[in-house]
């Protein structure tokens, strides 16, 4: 008789965006003249960049020829786009990847949930809280944790909580931990860890053989020079973190999946008998073993991205929506709420007017100003309490929602 995978069972409830979308279309089913602005999932809005469609377009068409036909190409990445990222995003900023240390792969959701099958299934993980709900929900699948208390922590994962009151920053864990989740600029405080801070945690890895998996998949929208868009710009971490990157909120490619993983050939962790072996090894067993690659059209495109009328149009993008983000803000502000973010990140964090739970306050914005966010408690028990609003959409449409806003009373 098949049985089921009954870690499965104690996910507590359906994963946080489509329970978003589910009351969305409850309340647009009630109401259908509402229009409705969603500044909820952290979904681009822009099209993507000529340079992109030119290139993509370029590769369709060889792809159409007996000459420029390709089948499977290599599971990692073709070296044309993993060069690009060498020089672009590393070697500017001073920092040697090799080329085979690069997995180009179709997101980093798939990979940040995907990294954990490579560690023993009693390993300790650490979380940031609140966090991308990904790094959990995999981990409680695979069977790291036991069950959800009432206070909807996992038994068996490190909480650390990253609130206001301790300015985002979260305190390294008293407890001996094998796998520590971080995320700069953070979903979905929009917090970013300076140099010195992130030092302190390779630092920390270091001494007790802890794993980072450093999530960067928004270090485009850092503005602040002394803020690092690589974990590898810190002295030593080549031997202890393993970073995500993408190019879905980089350059729109939310549609159309491309992204790559950093597994440097340093970082290490122990076999049963004490052996230490480099984990570049073993992802790249799990990466051939369970994906064909991105297409060579999509490789092609992200190359572009590179290119100096690429870059210079993605980073056009990429101010478009940080106004959004300062108009956003901005305009809480007046309205009187309390803000975070939304200055090296696309996303707005604020604290709940009232007393309101995060839940009731999603409730209490679609229903008076027919806008959507995100209920900070689907990020964890910490971000109870909070609500995270994105600058991915129109001018129009952010300039219309914090209008609606502000004519909520925010006490």
């Amino acid at each position: 008789m098949a049985r089921i995978n009954e870690n499965y069972a104690k996910l507590k409830a359906g994963y946080l965006f489509p329970e978003i979308g589910r009351r969305v279309a409850a309340f647009q089913k009630a109401n259908p003249d509402a229009k409705v602005i969603k500044l909820g999932i952290g979904d681009v809005t822009r099209p993507l960049v000529p340079a992109v469609v030119e290139a993509m377009r370029a590769a369709v068409d060889e792809m159409g020829s007996d000459a420029g036909f390709r089948g499977y190409g290599p599971e990692q990445g073709y070296d044309f786009l993993i060069d690009a990222i060498r020089e672009h995003d590393y070697a500017s900023r001073g920092v040697t990847i090799g080329r085979d240390e690069i997995f180009v792969s179709d997101g980093s959701k798939c990979d940040s949930g995907n990294i954990q099958e490579i560690f023993a299934t009693d390993s300790v993980v650490a979380l940031t809280d609140p966090v991308y709900p990904v790094y959990l929900d995999t981990n409680v699948m695979a069977g790291r944790t036991g069950a959800a208390g009432d206070d909807g922590r996992y038994a068996g994962i490190v909480y650390m909580p990253t609130t206001a009151e301790n300015d985002f920053t979260p305190a390294l864990p008293k407890e001996h931990v094998d796998l520590i989740y971080l995320c700069s600029p953070n979903n979905p405080t929009g917090a970013a860890a300076t140099k010195e801070q992130l030092a302190t945690w390779v630092q920390h890895a270091k001494k007790t053989g802890a794993v980072i998996l450093f999530d960067a998949a928004y270090e485009a929208f850092i503005s602040d020079p002394k803020i690092p868009h690589s974990i590898y710009e810190v002295d030593g971490a080549r031997e202890v973190a393993i970073e995500f990157r993408s190019f879905s909120k980089t350059a729109g490619f939310t549609g159309t999946r491309c992204a790559f993983t950093v597994v440097p050939k340093e970082v290490t962790a122990a076999a049963g008998n004490g052996e230490r072996i480099a984990l570049n090894g073993l992802w790249n067993r799990r990466h051939t073993t369970k994906f064909n690659g991105v297409s060579y059209p999509i490789q092609r495109a992200a190359a572009a991205t590179y290119s100096s009328e690429g870059h210079r149009q993605t980073r056009d993008i990429i101010a478009f929506y940080m106004e959004n983000a300062r108009l956003i803000r901005e305009g809480l502000q007046r309205a009187g709420y309390t803000v975070y973010g939304g200055v090296n990140a696309p996303y707005i964090w604020l604290r709940t007017p009232a007393g309101a739970s995060s839940w009731e306050f999603f409730d209490r914005l679609l229903g008076t100003a027919n806008v959507v966010g995100t209920p900070g408690s689907g990020f964890g028990p910490s971000g109870e309490g909070y609500f995270r609003l994105s600058a991915f959409n129109s001018r129009a449409n952010v300039e219309e929602a914090i209008a609606r806003i502000g004519r909520m009373p925010a006490k």
